[in-house]
């Protein structure tokens, strides 16, 4: 398959990020795998993929510092070619809690992963691909959460909170680079079987929370992954500023 350019897919190593890189692959990007703290599982999703017969490379950087969001991006195309695409997917969350709990030091973790890397990596994306710069036009998707819409009283508001953000930065960046070549939609996933569950402390939670899913059970990460693929793809070329649930009917 011809070649389709160079996608960035942060927070790579495991779940949504693996498996959207993966597929990506498949359908003929060079991808790069980003970590911040899983290297070994990073590398082993770009070596499959290069066994495979596709491109990848790993490249370590956490989102949530300027310095590295620039590096990633340098690298990506030095390594692989021009940007075609970014999967806006790093994120994390914190063990359940109330609000009347949560530390001001929680919160800034959840915000500078969740909220302000996201804005790095588009911003930095939008630098190499709006054709008002000299670039080709391209793709983002965010990786936003159907928590924007439930709240998570109980467990984690401030990582619903942060996805909320997510939702409205996806609309108005969608808006402001129309003009530019570059299409910028969302996926919602919900209750998906990864082991982002384990650090807020309860694993099994998909099987708890199953049962208030209209489909009655949990999505599987490759089923994100094909939303996420289908929104790059010159199929969604009129979809922009669209937020897609992924979520059983939740």
């Amino acid at each position: 398959m011809e070649g389709r350019g160079t996608l960035v897919i942060t927070g790579a190593g495991r779940g949504i990020g693996a498996a959207t890189a993966r597929l990506a692959a498949e359908r003929g990007y060079a991808v790069c795998v980003n970590y911040r703290a899983r290297r070994d599982a990073a590398e082993a999703v770009a070596a499959g993929i290069e066994r495979a017969g596709g491109r990848a490379v790993a490249i370590g950087a956490d989102v949530a510092r300027e310095a590295d969001v620039v590096r990633l991006f340098d690298e990506a195309v030095e390594k692989l070619g021009p940007l075609a695409g970014l999967v806006n997917n790093a994120g994390i969350l914190e063990q359940h809690m109330r609000v009347e709990d949560m530390s001001a030091g929680r919160l800034e973790r959840v915000f500078a992963t969740n909220v302000v890397g996201a804005f790095l990596c588009a911003r930095e994306a939008v630098r190499r691909m709006s054709t008002r710069r000299g670039g080709r036009g391209g793709a983002i998707v965010n990786v936003s959460s159907v928590a924007a819409t439930l709240g998570s009283p109980d467990e984690y508001v401030d990582y619903a909170a942060s996805k909320g953000a997510i939702d409205t930065m996806t609309v108005g960046l969608a808006r402001e680079v129309a003009r530019e070549g570059i299409r910028v939609n969302a996926v919602r996933p919900g209750v998906i079987r990864t082991d982002i569950h384990a650090s807020g402390g309860e694993p099994a939670r998909v099987e708890r929370v199953k049962a208030a899913v209209p489909m009655k059970r949990g999505g599987e990460p490759e089923e994100v992954a094909r939303a996420i693929l289908w929104l790059l793809s010159d199929e969604a070329s009129y979809a922009t500023g669209a937020i897609l649930d992924i979520s059983g009917g939740r």
